[in-house]
C-alpha cells in the first residue's frame, strides 16, 4: 500500500489533507425508485412525473425491485457487506424542487454496509502503486427535482423529471490524502459502476456527482473540521476542489481563524469554492422511519441471482490479461480502465484468433498494441471515441491477420488502415485492389539488394570495416526500392547474405 507524500507547505510548516467523497450515482433503470415514471435523460420538463413523484395526496410509494437489485450488485462488486434487512427513512426538509417536503433515504439501516476499492496511482506501474480506500456504506434514496433559473428574468421554474429517480449514495471513509487519490478513487468507482451496469457514469449529464469532504491537519494529528463541496461533476473538478479547499483552510488556520463546518459550492470558471450554507447535522433533518414503506428483506435466492449476474470486474480482468494473455501491466490496466474499451478489445481478440486459427494469447500483444497506438491515435486525430470508430473489431482483426501471415508489412498496414478510415472498405479488398501484397520473391529482392550495394560502395566498405550500424541503412534502402512491399524478414536475410 502506497502512502501519500502530498503536503501543503504553510508558513507554520506542513499540512496534510484528509478527503472523503459522497458519490451520488443514478441507478440504471427504466422507472423511478418508487413510481413507474420514466427516467430517460433530456426529456421535455415535467413530462416524466407520476402522481407519486408530484406528491399528490394519498399516493403511496412502491419500491422498484430493479433499483434494489442494481444497488446490491454494486455492493457485491466492491466486496461490501449486503444487509439482508434494511429500512427507508424520511429526511425532512423543504425546498421548491422537493414536492413531498421530505426525501426518502436510508440513514439508520442502509442496504449496503462496509466495502473497499483498490486504486492505482501510477498507470505505468499499476501493481506497485496501489492503495485501498474504505467504503462506509451505500444507501438508496430518491433524487429531488431541478430548479431552472434561466427561463425567466424574475422567476424560477421547477422541472420534476428527476424527482424520485433512484440514487445510490456511495460514502467513502476519509482515507484519501491527495487530489490524485481522490481523482483515482472517483475514476475507479465510475469504472466499476459501468462494468456492473448499475450507473452509466455520465457525469456531464448529472447521473454521477460527488460531494467532496475536505479537512486539513498537521501530519499525525486529529482530524480537523471539514467542509463539504456539493455536486461536483467531473474527476478534474473534484481534484481542483481538494486542492483549492485545502489551501483555503490552511490560510484560514494560519491566520488564526477557525474552519467552519459548512456546505460550499465550486465555481469552475473562477476555480474557487464559496460558502452556500452552514452544515446541518442529522437532527436538523428530523429523520424517522418511513411509515409508508415496509423494511426491505432480501432472501438468499435473490442475493445469489445478483451475484451470478455480475460480470468479470476490472481488477480480475486486468490480472487475467497479464497472466493469461501476457500483456504488460500498463497495457492491461489501460484496456480494462473502461468497460467499453475492454469489450471492444475482447471482440478484436476473439475475431483475430478465429481468422488466424490461433489462441487468443498468441494474438493478444499485437491486438493490444494496435488498438492502443494505431486506433486510439487515429480516433484522437478524428475527434471520435471508440463507439464512433469507422473501423470495428472485425475489420481491425482482418487487418492484423494480413500482417501476421506476411501478406502485408507493418508499414503497408499503416497505409491500409488510413484508407479504411477514409473509405470504410475492408483491408483484404484494399490490399487486393491497390496491389499492396508483400512479396517474398527472392529473385526480385536479391536484384534490389545488389543495386543498393552497388550504388553505395563506400558504405559497403565502411560496414565491412566494422561500422555495423549501416546494416539498417541497406535494409531501409532495399525496402524503399521495393516500395515497402518486400517481406522485411526476407530482406534482412538477403542483405546479410550479400554483405557476408
Amino acid at each position: 500500500m502506497t502512502e501519500s507524500t502530498y503536503r501543503i507547505q504553510g508558513a507554520t510548516g506542513e499540512w496534510e489533507v484528509v478527503i472523503g467523497l459522497e458519490v451520488h450515482a443514478q441507478v440504471t433503470s427504466q422507472a423511478k425508485l418508487f413510481s413507474g415514471a420514466a427516467t430517460a435523460f433530456g426529456a421535455e420538463p415535467n413530462t416524466q412525473v407520476s402522481l407519486v413523484d408530484a406528491a399528490m395526496p394519498g399516493m403511496l410509494p412502491v419500491p422498484n425491485r430493479e433499483c434494489i437489485r442494481q444497488a446490491v450488485r454494486t455492493g457485491m462488486a466492491i466486496d461490501a457487506k449486503i444487509n439482508k434487512w434494511s429500512r427507508f427513512d424520511r429526511k425532512n426538509y423543504f425546498y421548491a424542487d422537493l414536492p413531498q417536503g421530505y426525501q426518502i433515504s436510508q440513514l439508520y439501516h442502509p442496504l449496503v454496509g462496509e466495502g473497499q476499492i483498490e486504486i492505482t496511482l501510477d498507470e505505468k506501474n499499476p501493481d506497485s502503486s496501489t492503495k485501498t480506500i474504505g467504503i462506509e456504506r451505500i444507501h438508496v434514496e430518491q433524487d429531488a427535482g431541478k430548479l431552472m433559473h434561466d427561463q425567466h428574468p424574475t422567476r424560477s421554474y421547477v422541472d420534476l423529471n428527476r424527482s424520485g429517480v433512484a440514487l445510490m449514495e456511495i460514502v467513502s471513509k476519509p482515507d484519501m490524502r491527495s487530489p490524485a487519490e481522490a481523482g483515482a478513487y472517483l475514476s475507479k468507482l465510475r469504472t466499476i459502476l459501468r462494468y456492473v451496469g448499475s450507473c452509466d457514469g455520465n457525469m456531464d449529464q448529472g447521473s454521477m456527482r460527488a460531494d467532496v469532504n475536505v479537512s486539513v491537519r498537521k501530519p499525525g494529528h486529529e482530524f480537523g473540521t471539514r467542509t463539504e463541496t456539493k455536486n461536483v461533476n467531473s474527476v478534474r473538478f473534484v481534484m481542483a476542489v481538494v486542492e483549492h479547499e485545502a489551501n483555503r483552510q490552511v490560510d484560514v488556520l494560519e491566520a488564526g481563524g477557525k474552519v467552519v463546518q459548512e456546505t460550499r459550492l465550486y465555481d469552475p470558471d473562477k476555480n474557487e469554492t464559496r460558502s452556500m450554507r452552514s452544515k446541518e447535522d442529522a437532527h436538523d433533518y428530523r429523520y424517522f422511519p418511513d411509515p409508508d414503506l415496509l423494511p426491505l428483506e432480501l432472501d438468499d435466492a435473490f442475493l445469489e441471482e445478483c451475484r451470478q449476474s455480475l460480470p468479470e470486474l476490472p481488477d480480475a480482468k486486468r490480472r487475467r490479461y497479464e497472466e493469461q494473455l501476457g500483456l504488460s501491466a500498463y497495457n492491461a490496466a489501460t484496456l480494462t480502465a473502461d468497460a467499453d474499451t475492454a469489450r471492444w478489445f475482447e471482440a478484436l481478440l476473439a475475431e483475430g484468433a478465429r481468422i488466424q486459427k490461433k489462441s487468443e494469447g498468441e494474438v493478444a500483444k499485437a491486438s493490444a498494441n494496435w488498438l492502443l497506438s494505431e486506433l486510439y491515435g487515429a480516433l484522437n486525430r478524428l475527434g471520435k471515441n471508440l463507439e464512433d470508430s469507422p473501423v470495428g473489431p472485425e475489420e481491425g482483426a482482418e487487418l492484423l491477420a494480413l500482417v501476421a501471415d506476411g501478406t502485408i508489412s507493418g508499414t503497408i498496414a499503416k497505409q491500409v488502415f488510413e484508407i479504411m478510415l477514409e473509405t470504410g472498405e475492408c483491408a483484404p479488398r484494399i490490399v487486393e485492389e491497390k496491389g499492396l501484397k508483400q512479396t517474398s520473391d527472392t529473385g526480385a529482392i536479391e536484384a534490389a539488394v545488389a543495386k543498393v550495394l552497388a550504388d553505395n560502395g563506400d558504405k559497403v566498405e565502411q560496414y565491412r570495416a566494422g561500422k555495423e550500424a549501416l546494416f539498417g541503412f541497406f535494409v531501409g534502402q532495399t525496402m524503399k526500392a521495393m516500395q515497402g512491399k518486400a517481406n522485411p524478414q526476407v530482406v534482412n536475410e538477403l542483405v546479410r547474405k550479400a554483405l557476408a
